[in-house]
């Protein structure tokens, strides 16, 4: 049996590599913020949620049968968290059930049989719920997985797993067959189906096959040994085969609790959204090859968990376009609306919704993040060689089809040299077909890729009103030579600054 929940046409690969620049993705878009949620307070709905937003390829098929599941799970998310707690109480269930120590073939045979009454018992669970909303369900994915709990668990399937189980308790005792070997010593057991009661009538008459009968005496425990050592040669097979099955089962069981664990994640993160008034769509991947990124209303999705208000959304037409470069006004909501298009694009290619009205854009395989950094007391070097080493390790794991993230890159150093060292760094990046989306304070490299780039990039600036007020949102234009920090002065001093300041002092 086969979930198939997540991928149309296998399982889900669990033991996939999570991305080398792990630790940086996860702090600068702020995933524990975007996980937390999705756990819930439950790590191990933490853990796979983790584990698909990190491992997902992009597949616009794979994206499309997980957004048909979803989009069953948001309509009928009682049903859904009870097909979850029906899986993760079979696994847990098991795990109670204890063996023997000595691992004997009783002791297996003993422990299968109790694993296989309770699966029996969660396999009862999932066909009642199948029986019962079943047809609430549109997806493809769900459409598979109730009509395998249909074929395989009819009637017939529980009269014989039952019946079985009743068999191999053994309560009239064991039925063995063997033949004499060399040396007169047992060979050949063979576990044998126990014959049929002699009726009312064999009992009066005698007509019951003659058998014999050999008690072994309550103090021969050398013979009673012997017998136990008997009844595990004629029960090994049975045993084996009775504890495959139930690892069959408990398989099932497993990959069924894994894969319905996303979903389970997606619902509490829907229902923290939905709590803050924070809109989501399911987003159009497009193919990978040409770069496409159109959204209205997007938002960071982890802001808006962190903020009881509303969280102010963009709209950006960028199809077409491999490069966007984000300048403007300090506090102005820039490195929000870049993890906004971080986290979004690892949404989409996990198959969830995204924090936005409307949201599309190309397949990537991977998502890297250059962040600046704040001073930190362990650098062994200064910023900007730090800046250097994570660029470095970053270009080692880059390919075509990336996206790059790039806030204040380079910045460490003065205007005229980070501004040549990114020049380069973008020029190769873009020529590879790397994607970039890059917030930048360096007038002087803003200024450049406009003049390089024009058409083929989009320009954003962070919107601030004439009295210094930020609006967080972004509108198209070319860069300015100020990032407008007269308004931090004035914060911070209560007065403008001189007419000598020089815009390059006010970044």
């Amino acid at each position: 049996m086969k979930t198939l929940l997540l991928h149309p046409g296998h399982d889900a690969d669990w033991q996939a590599e999570l991305p080398v620049q792990l630790a940086d993705l996860t702090r600068d878009l702020d995933l524990d913020t975007l996980l937390d949620a999705m756990g819930g307070g439950d790590a191990y709905l933490r853990d796979i949620a983790s584990r698909v937003l990190l491992t997902s390829v992009p597949d616009a098929g794979v994206i499309a049968h997980r957004q048909g599941v979803l989009a069953d799970a948001l309509a009928r998310p009682d049903v859904v968290r009870d097909l979850y707690a029906v899986a993760a109480g079979a696994v847990a269930r098991e795990r109670r059930v204890f063996g023997s120590f000595l691992h004997t073939a009783d002791s297996v045979l003993s422990r299968a049989v109790q694993v296989l009454d309770l699966f029996v018992d969660h396999l009862h669970r999932l066909r009642h719920i199948r029986d019962e909303h079943a047809a609430d369900f549109a997806s493809p994915g769900f459409g598979r997985f109730f009509t395998m709990l249909a074929d395989d668990l009819d009637d017939a399937y529980f009269d014989t797993v039952e019946e079985h189980l009743t068999r191999l308790r053994f309560r009239g005792g064991v039925h063995i067959s063997a033949h004499l070997g060399r040396g007169l010593a047992g060979t050949g057991y063979v576990l044998r189906e126990p014959p049929a009661r002699p009726g009312w009538r064999e009992r009066l008459t005698g007509g019951h096959p003659t058998s014999y009968t050999y008690r072994v005496p309550d103090r021969d425990e050398a013979g009673a040994q012997f017998l136990g050592e008997l009844r595990g040669r004629g029960i090994a097979l049975a045993a084996d085969a009775l504890a495959r099955s139930a690892d069959h089962i408990l398989g099932f069981f497993t990959m069924l609790r894994r894969e319905l664990g996303f979903y389970v994640a997606c619902l509490n993160l829907h229902q923290e959204l939905a709590a803050r008034n924070s809109p989501v769509c399911f987003p159009q991947p497009r193919p990978a090859g040409t770069p496409a990124l159109n959204c209205r209303g997007l938002y960071d999705v982890c802001l808006a968990l962190r903020r009881d208000g509303p969280v102010v959304g963009n709209t950006v037409d960028a199809d077409g376009r491999g490069l966007l470069v984000v300048t403007g006004a300090n506090e102005g909501g820039k490195s929000t609306f870049l993890r906004s298009v971080g986290l979004a694009q690892l949404m989409m290619q996990a198959g969830m919704f995204t924090g936005a009205d409307a949201f599309r854009a190309d397949l990537r395989d991977a998502v890297f993040t250059h962040f600046r950094r704040e001073e930190d007391t362990a650098m062994v070097s200064g910023k900007f060689d730090e800046e250097l080493a994570r660029m470095s390790a970053i270009a080692d794991h880059l390919t075509p089809g990336s996206l790059l993230l790039s806030n204040e890159s380079f910045a460490a150093t003065d205007e005229r040299e980070g501004s040549e060292i990114a020049r380069q760094v973008f020029r190769a990046l873009r020529e590879t077909g790397v994607k970039i989306v890059c917030v930048t304070h360096l007038y002087d490299l803003a200024s450049s890729l406009h003049e390089q780039y024009g058409p083929d990039a989009l320009f954003l600036r962070a919107e601030r009103r004439p009295d210094g007020t930020r609006t967080f949102h972004l509108t198209e234009g070319p860069p300015q030579p100020t990032a407008d920090g007269a308004d931090l002065y004035r914060q911070i001093y209560g007065e403008a600054p001189g007419p000598d300041a020089s815009p390059s002092s006010t970044r």
